[in-house]
């Protein structure tokens, strides 16, 4: 570009002139492209569902009991101050035990080995999720809404390698348990709301997740989902369903900051049903 005086446009020779004027006009044919509209090729008609044989009778009732609802006082288990943080875990799993001879007393019970090593998690519950007690640690989560924690808790079932979850409540002083389900577990977590079990499935590249939702009307937590997730090869889903809400905390363990649960059926629980 030549030199120029003040007041006076500088003066471009007629060639590097072309090419500017070239070049605008590619750079302002280009900007026309950014945010256009694309056609996306032919949507598929939506269908409605077909409704087979609509001249069935609907069923009136179930026809299995699988346990929909648990709400049962847990005797012999005090909650001081209706704190449920001082209510003892292990307490809570022997008077389980105790209601159930038939699972657990007897040499030839199915569970007789867990009620065997309840006497390794000492007499005060400080043993739960240490040496050979079968009681996980307890962790804690608001899961009612009622702004004070419920006892999220697991033991395992021996010598099945099972897991027992359980959930507890406070009702006017009282321990009262609101959730049971034994299987095959390999995950369990608090979402929100929520109660979410893993667990694997008979199909390779497959697992069970069902999920249990506080109900206020029935005072328990209900099985609200029960679905069979394809999973690659490390674990993890393909393909993710719309969950539970994310939690706002983390769950807080009695003394240690990530659970460990591990694995269970008992013949009341959903899993009779798959």
């Amino acid at each position: 570009m030549l030199p120029s005086r003040r007041g006076r446009p500088a003066r471009v020779p007629a060639a590097l002139a072309l090419l500017l004027a070239v070049t605008a006009a590619g750079a302002l044919a280009a900007c026309g492209d950014t945010g256009g509209l694309r056609g996306a090729g032919a949507t598929p008609a939506a269908r409605s569902p077909a409704r087979l044989w609509p001249d069935l009778t609907p069923a009136s009732s179930p026809a299995y009991d699988i346990g929909e609802v648990e709400h049962a006082p847990v005797k012999g288990v005090t909650v001081p101050g209706d704190d449920i943080r001082r209510a003892d875990p292990v307490a809570a799993v022997r008077a389980e035990i105790a209601a159930h001879p038939d699972d657990y007393a007897d040499a030839k019970a199915r569970y007789h080995e867990t009620s065997v090593h309840m006497a390794d998690c000492g007499a005060d519950g400080a043993g739960a999720g240490r040496g050979g007690c079968p009681v996980l640690r307890p962790y804690y989560r608001d899961l009612t809404g009622d702004g004070r924690p419920e006892m999220t808790l697991g033991f395992r079932l021996l010598p099945d390698k099972l897991t027992a979850v359980r959930v507890y409540t406070v009702e006017k002083g009282r321990l009262v348990q609101v959730m049971s389900y034994d299987d095959a577990v390999s995950a369990v977590e608090l979402a929100g709301r929520t109660v979410i079990v893993r667990s694997p499935s008979e199909v390779a590249g497959y697992e069970y997740r069902l999920q249990w939702t506080w109900d206020a009307d029935q005072r328990a937590m209900l099985l609200t989902s029960d679905e069979m997730l394809r999973t690659d090869d490390g674990g993890r889903h393909t393909k993710r369903p719309s969950a539970s809400p994310s939690p706002s905390s983390t769950p807080s363990p009695s003394s240690s900051s990530s659970p460990s649960p591990s694995a269970a059926p008992s013949t009341s629980s959903p899993a009779s049903a798959r």
